[in-house]
């Protein structure tokens, strides 16, 4: 029971990802709070979750602070002080540079970086007070190198990267430490999304996209969620006090920088 009742939010705790988070610190010991847009995917989630530990679900749309604040206001109340925050809320759309609206660009800048700036701001303050406190911020390959048909999901990301980076040295003294992980391709919904989208745009097979998604790594394969949640877990530990303003791949050996 490592977690020793600590209590950690994941956003976007509905979907493939964010449930493995969840499910992978429930069943370590940790009292779970998962976020998201979806009431109907939140329940599902915590059902599920509930099997392994315990679980709470609130509906909250990162992208507006204010419901972030409510958010850290009701666990507050009913729970106490976010000790682990993983910033995992994100959306990812493949499109070609000139085909990509600017509603898509603003939307996917909102959620994926304005969206972890908020839950940051919100809950950060805690854990200074606190003198302790763990943020992990679920970045992407695509925060490391470019990619294309996926500009503002990469640029979204390379600003995570570098919001990681200056937290972590704003809080290196005080208990409290910043991290990103970077997936490569995962096996999620996801994933599986833009491989239509792509395969849609230029007669391939989903099944084909997939393969090439999987060859871009040495290892030919896609990335388990569960594999991102070990590390998540390992980086929330007490014994992972000096690791920080780091960003680690997970990646099947795709990108190594």
């Amino acid at each position: 029971m490592d977690g020793g009742k600590r209590l950690v939010l994941v956003t976007g705790g509905g979907g493939g990802l964010g449930r493995a988070l969840a499910r992978t610190f429930a069943g370590a010991g940790y009292r779970v709070v998962i976020s998201g847009r979806n009431e109907k995917s939140l329940e599902s989630s915590a059902a599920e979750i509930s099997r392994h530990g315990a679980v709470h679900y609130f509906v909250c749309d990162v992208t507006d602070k204010t419901d972030v604040e409510h958010l850290a206001g009701e666990i507050s109340r009913q729970l106490g002080a976010v000790e682990v925050l993983i910033n995992n809320a994100g959306i990812a759309r493949a499109a070609g540079f000139l085909e990509m609206s600017d509603a898509l660009w603003d939307n996917i800048l909102r959620t994926n970086l304005t969206g972890t700036y908020n839950c940051c701001k919100v809950f950060l303050g805690g854990m200074l007070q606190m003198g302790s406190g763990r943020i992990i911020n679920i970045a992407s390959t695509t925060a490391r190198v470019g990619y294309p048909y996926v500009t503002a999901y990469s640029a979204s990301k390379h600003g995570v990267l570098g919001l990681t980076r200056s937290l972590a040295l704003e809080t290196a003294r005080r208990g409290v430490t910043v991290n990103a992980i970077c997936p490569g391709y995962l096996n999620n919904e996801l994933t599986r999304e833009n491989a239509q989208r792509m395969a849609d745009r230029t007669g391939k097979t989903a099944e084909d996209i997939l393969a090439l998604f999987a060859a871009s790594a040495p290892q030919n394969r896609l990335i388990e969620p569960e594999e991102v949640a070990a590390l998540a877990l390992l980086l929330a530990g007490e014994k992972s006090a000096a690791i920080t303003g780091q960003a680690i791949n997970v990646d099947g050996g795709a990108v190594m920088v």
